[in-house]
């Protein structure tokens, strides 16, 4: 079977929104470290408002020995956070317990394929109900999950040097 598309989605709203939103809570209280590293804290800028903003995202592969994590856009190129992340790809995660400066790349098409492979291989009910969300009926299969890959966006957060001169969101001057 191949990638079947049965509805058109879009980012949530209302209440859907705050639920997805949640976790942004834990964070702030300083408890995002009891996500552990299946999630992290994407801090990004406003493309259009210049105003600092905050997503919780999946990570779909973490690198533990250079902490690089893979993410994909689950509402594709029309999120907001993915927009803003390509506009300023340098940028700040939280994961786990620590906070990450970071430069984002989307992946080429090749790799994100091997990637979506890799991800539902591993973890095969969270790629099918991604897809779901989505709006697309995923029978399991690498040819699916490739397919995937041409749908959903899947970037590189390649941990930063520290004296690196892009600072962070919102530094404070001494």
């Amino acid at each position: 079977m191949t990638l079947r598309k049965l509805r058109d989605t879009s980012p949530p709203e209302g209440w859907a929104r705050r639920f997805y939103r949640a976790p942004i809570a834990l964070y702030r209280m300083g408890l995002g470290g009891l996500l552990g590293s299946r999630f992290l804290l994407l801090h990004h800028v406003g493309r259009r408002s210049g105003l600092p903003r905050r997503a919780v995202l999946e990570v779909m592969r973490l690198d533990p020995a250079t902490r690089t994590c893979i993410i994909a856009s689950g509402f594709g190129e029309q999120a907001d956070w993915f927009r803003n992340l390509m506009a300023r790809p340098e940028t700040r995660i939280e994961l786990g317990w620590k906070k990450i400066d970071i430069r984002a790349e989307r992946l080429p098409p090749d790799e994100a394929e091997r990637e979506m492979v890799d991800y539902g291989q591993r973890n095969p009910r969270a790629a099918k109900i991604v897809a779901k969300l989505m709006g697309y009926e995923h029978d399991g299969s690498d040819e699916d999950l490739r397919a995937l890959a041409g749908v959903l966006p899947l970037i590189r957060l390649q941990p930063r040097a520290p004296s690196s001169p892009q600072g962070a969101l919102s530094r404070t001057k001494p």
